[in-house]
């Protein structure tokens, strides 16, 4: 699939971008080149240690941020393939900035799907998150935007060969900002309690891996106009801090602004345009010049989601325990992990 392509993934410093890069390097020898497009020079300076160029010359580095469509589109020159996970991401810093986080993730997604319209790249996968289903949050509501961008683009591409959608996954283990990683610095930094928003909280639960995994699935198969959700097992916070610091007692400190107590991915409203299809749904876009549902259903091999359905953290069928929350950070966040 992306052998002999060319990959521009926007914010790729970050967590995925990182991630993905490691994944293409070892799938896809035959990559022609990827972009790391980002506004960091700090982080892509750090990348390009790990990546030197005489040992790694199908990388390149843009200096750019995604509000600039000028920059964009000169990036996006000779690229087959845009990954678009720049985005700002922490809910507290979107209510306190709402005009930047606007900016950056309604206004950059639009950049995007503009610069790709231009170009000639052939297909676009939008990182979302489990916080644009029924936003209560500015960064929620901006990410609903922008999924909601990417879905109707591929309704005004006229006869270019691009194809546009989406993926939406829940918390991501060990990326910045994270539970995982704070609840371990504060265990390590000698604290005396760890503080839960509240016990009863819940968050679904997906490795960085199978978060790229899902997008390169994406590319191979969607149709364009789907958002694709993987089915993953859920946690509920007091049992991540449990697994990492049994002996710490924990403090209920309160919901923070924005907060959510479970998550959702797929509301019972979208249920009605939600297929299965296996190891993922696919909500289907509610307007589409291009395909009509059967066209989805066909194409994926699915069928639609049972009457009344509702995919939420605390309703799911799979949940990790303190057992396997404890395998999974060795496995995917510190090999060295102790408890």
């Amino acid at each position: 699939m992306l052998n002999n392509k060319s990959i521009l993934i926007t914010g790729g410093t970050g967590s995925f971008g990182k991630k993905f890069v490691e994944v293409i390097l070892k799938r896809y020898p035959d990559v022609k080149r990827i972009v790391i497009y980002s506004r960091d020079e700090l982080k892509q300076f750090e990348l390009k240690q790990k990546y030197p160029h005489d040992k790694y010359p199908q990388l390149r580095f843009f200096i750019g941020d995604v509000r600039d469509g000028e920059r964009l589109k000169r990036a996006c020159q000779g690229v087959d393939v845009i990954i678009h996970a720049a985005a700002i991401k922490q809910v507290d810093t979107a209510e306190y900035n709402p005009e930047e986080c606007i900016k950056t993730n309604v206004n950059g997604a639009q950049n995007v799907i503009n610069a790709a319209l231009e170009t000639g790249v052939q297909h676009v996968v939008a990182l979302s998150t489990d916080k644009a289903c029924a936003p209560i949050n500015l960064y929620g509501a901006t990410k609903l935007t922008s999924d909601k961008l990417f879905t109707a683009a591929n309704n005004i591409k006229g006869d270019r060969p691009v194809k546009f959608s989406v993926v939406r996954y829940g918390n991501v283990m060990g990326s910045r900002g994270s539970v995982i990683p704070f609840f371990i610095s504060r265990r390590d930094s000698g604290a005396k309690e760890l503080p839960i928003t509240d016990f009863r909280m819940t968050r679904f639960n997906i490795s960085l891996e199978a978060g790229v995994d899902l997008v390169l699935w994406a590319l191979e198969n969607h149709l364009g106009g789907e958002i694709f959700i993987p089915k993953i097992p859920s946690y509920r916070i007091s049992d991540v801090a449990t697994a990492i610091a049994p002996n710490l007692p924990q403090v209920e400190v309160g919901i923070r602004p924005g907060e959510k107590l479970h998550e959702e991915m797929i509301t019972q409203t979208d249920a009605l345009n939600t297929i299965d299809i296996g190891k993922y749904y696919a909500i289907l876009p509610s307007v589409s010049f291009l395909h009509d549902r059967n066209d989805y259903i066909e194409h994926h091999s699915g069928k639609p989601v049972p009457d009344g359905f509702h995919y939420s953290s605390d309703k799911n069928t799979e949940w990790e325990t303190v057992e396997t929350m404890r395998e999974k950070i060795r496995e995917f966040v510190d090999p060295n992990f102790k408890f």
